[in-house]
């Protein structure tokens, strides 16, 4: 990771003009597990030195992928984004959580799982549990903006991971992939025995290029305001450097990210362990990690509990993404979990094409280009909404 020296820093005000506090938001951060972060850490420990291109390294990509499985994400949003080194290969793993209004602009959350030295608890398993923890609780959420939660590879090698996945899929995508922001979450593990308080925030200070400085610096300014409203740290303002974010900073995209302001000296070694770090302060992180990432992916601001979640309230929920679509489309509603539901897919004679139940993803690449109708069933309440399909 980065290079291990404590930088000048300055603390700023934060200022709560341009945003609120959301209930939902809330209530979605107080879902944090503290059990499940020292969980991830514990058994990120266990999986040994994850040097890029190793045996262990691989065995943290299947590890990971395991857990993304487990919170219900289907093999059709997990990608593998795959690189050599070394004459070995290694992999960079990518959960999308597709948006509702804007399928096609993303939020890329990010940080590395390879280590170097040690098992790297703090350096990056801190930022590995908190991108599972809030990649957990986002699963059935539905968000303005596309998610990308990806882990990358390669970092401690120089960033390879994250450059190659800039090169071969961000601007391999025609036409480019469009994104809104880059968030990466790197060594916040804070100092065993230390007063851990106080997250570092960082923004794009490089003048090659300059032209994404001023966004990144409101970007920036937004998560610290984040910080205040969901969790009870305290915020530091530095410059972003020496992450997963800087490929994305070159290619001119928004940057933002969590270092940790308590500066460990023990990354890139065999003391980079959980009893050296704070996986309470890990815990603080995730929480103001996830009022962050709600805010720039717009998530709903709506809270329905088992009581109140009729068969009406979650039709009228009902959203179908993308549309138009060529494969897939996808179905949100809200507090699916609670009820079953059914969903077809006919003609505009009504002649039933598709049938499913209890399922989000519909796959329609066999149907050919048309409107179709989309019916959604809860009970007995209905709702139905057009489908495009084009090839």
């Amino acid at each position: 990771m980065k290079k291990i020296f404590l930088f000048a820093s300055i603390f700023i005000t934060i200022l709560f003009s341009a945003q609120t506090f959301i209930a939902a938001y809330q209530n979605r951060v107080d879902q944090i597990s503290q059990t499940n972060v020292n969980n991830y850490l514990t058994e990120f420990a266990a999986l040994g030195i994850k040097r890029t291109g190793t045996a262990n390294n691989n065995s943290a990509f299947d590890w990971l992928k395991s857990k993304y499985l487990s919170f219900g994400y289907g093999i059709d949003q997990i990608s593998e984004n795959a690189f050599n080194y070394n004459g070995n290969t290694s992999k960079n793993l990518i959960v999308t959580k597709t948006g509702t209004l804007y399928p096609n602009t993303f939020v890329i959350v990010c940080g590395h799982y390879d280590t170097i030295g040690g098992p790297g608890v703090n350096d990056n398993g801190s930022g590995t549990a908190i991108i599972l923890e809030m990649a957990r609780i986002l699963k059935n959420i539905p968000t303005e903006y596309s998610i990308k939660f990806i882990n990358f590879s390669g970092e401690e090698q120089g960033l390879l991971g994250s450059q190659h996945y800039v090169n071969t899929v961000v601007n391999a995508t025609n036409p480019k992939m469009n994104i809104k922001l880059v968030f990466n979450i790197d060594e916040v593990g804070g100092v065993a025995g230390q007063v851990n308080n106080t997250i570092t925030c960082e923004r794009d200070t490089n003048n090659s290029p300059s032209t994404n400085n001023a966004a990144s610096n409101q970007i920036t300014q937004e998560l610290m305001n984040c910080v205040a409203l969901y969790s009870p740290l305290q915020t530091n303002l530095s410059y972003a450097y020496a992450s997963d974010y800087m490929p994305f900073q070159a290619n001119n995209e928004v940057i933002t990210g969590f270092y940790e302001y308590n500066v460990s000296t023990y990354p890139h070694s065999s003391n980079d362990t959980l009893a050296n770090m704070d996986p309470v302060f890990v815990y603080q992180v995730a929480k103001a990690a996830l009022g962050a990432v709600q805010h720039f992916s717009t998530a709903t601001s709506e809270i329905l509990s088992v009581e109140n979640c009729s068969p009406q309230k979650m039709i009228q929920s009902l959203k179908i993404f993308p549309n138009p679509t060529s494969n897939f489309v996808h179905i949100e509603i809200l507090n699916s979990n609670l009820r079953d539901y059914s969903f077809i897919i006919s003609d505009l004679n009504g002649k039933i094409l598709l049938e499913s139940k209890n399922e989000k993803m519909i796959n329609v690449s066999q149907l050919p280009s048309g409107i179709y109708l989309g019916t959604l069933q809860v009970e007995d309440q209905k709702t139905t909404k057009k489908i495009l399909i084009k090839k």
